[in-house]
C-alpha cells in the first residue's frame, strides 16, 4: 500500500505541469487523466472505507495499471533473457502469420 501511495503522490506532483493541446492522441489524453486525479471523501472519519473506495476508483479508471507500468524495480538478468526470448518468439510468430496471410490473399487475388 505504501508504494501505491508514493506513486500517487508522485503523479499528483506531476499534475501541476501544464498540458499541451490534445493533438498527440492517447498520450495527451493520459496526461489529462493524470491531471484530473481521483478524489475520495472521508465521511465520519472512516478512513478504511475511503481507502477501499479509492482503490475501486483507481482500478476502474486504469490508474492502477498505469502506476504498475511506471514502477521501476530491478529485473534479474535471467528474467530479462526469458522476457527477451518470449518477445522474440511472439515477433517471429507474428511475422509467420503475416507471411501466411499474405500468401493466402495473393492466391485469392489471382
Amino acid at each position: 500500500m505504501n508504494s501505491i501511495v508514493r506513486h500517487i503522490s508522485s503523479l499528483l506532483r506531476q499534475s501541476h505541469r501544464t498540458i499541451e493541446p490534445l493533438n498527440n492522441g492517447s498520450h495527451q489524453l493520459q496526461q489529462l487523466q493524470q491531471c484530473r486525479g481521483i478524489r475520495v471523501k472521508v465521511e465520519n472519519g472512516n478512513l478504511e472505507r475511503a481507502l477501499t473506495l479509492m482503490q475501486r476508483k483507481m482500478q476502474s479508471s486504469g490508474m492502477e495499471r498505469m502506476i504498475k507500468q511506471v514502477q521501476r524495480h530491478h529485473i534479474k538478468n535471467s528474467e530479462k533473457r526469458v522476457l527477451a526470448q518470449k518477445d522474440l518468439e511472439r515477433k517471429i510468430r507474428s511475422q509467420d502469420l503475416a507471411r501466411k496471410l499474405k500468401s493466402i490473399l495473393l492466391k485469392k487475388v489471382r
